[in-house]
């Protein structure tokens, strides 16, 4: 029997987050996303050398931090350039849960031109998301109407006088 390159069960892109406080994590995201715990592995110190969340379709691999292997969270290193996007059946529920547990609104829930009802938050772990629910199919010449008219919106007014 053949070992497979990519094992079943895993998506062939997989986010691993580093957390400081991985058990609070695992459940944060429990609570929040409805994700399920797949596994857990123990470290020394109480903390988590491994573990993995099924969101959906998706896996998530999270473990504490381990300084000595450079393996450090956003909030050691003051932040992250990385947003991760879950879909989730109601954005507006999921979003008020999350901020009930303590994350952090960076942009409230809206209506997006693309066809998303979406918030973006900072976790109490540093981790930025993305929270969306598709609301609308938009038609391709639709869309580039609406992202047209969005990116005029987004312009700044000229400086040169």
């Amino acid at each position: 029997m053949a070992v497979r390159p990519i094992p079943e069960g895993y998506p062939r892109v997989t986010p691993y987050l580093c957390i400081d406080g991985a058990a609070d994590a695992i459940d944060f995201y429990v609570s929040v996303f409805g994700a399920t715990e797949r596994m857990r592995l123990p470290a020394p110190g109480g903390t988590i050398g491994h573990a993995e969340l099924e969101l959906g379709n998706s896996v998530v691999m999270l473990a504490d931090e381990f300084p000595g292997m450079e393996f450090r969270s956003p909030k050691a290193i003051g932040g992250t350039p990385i947003t991760l996007h879950v879909y989730v059946e109601d954005v507006d529920a999921v979003f008020a849960e999350a901020l009930a547990r303590g994350a952090k609104e960076l942009r409230a829930v809206r209506d997006e031109f693309y066809g998303d009802r979406t918030g973006q938050l900072e976790d109490p772990f540093g981790h930025r998301w993305n929270i969306a629910t598709h609301t609308e199919d938009v038609p391709e010449e639709e869309m580039e109407k609406r992202a047209e008219e969005a990116m005029r919106s987004m312009e700044s007014p000229s400086d040169d006088g």
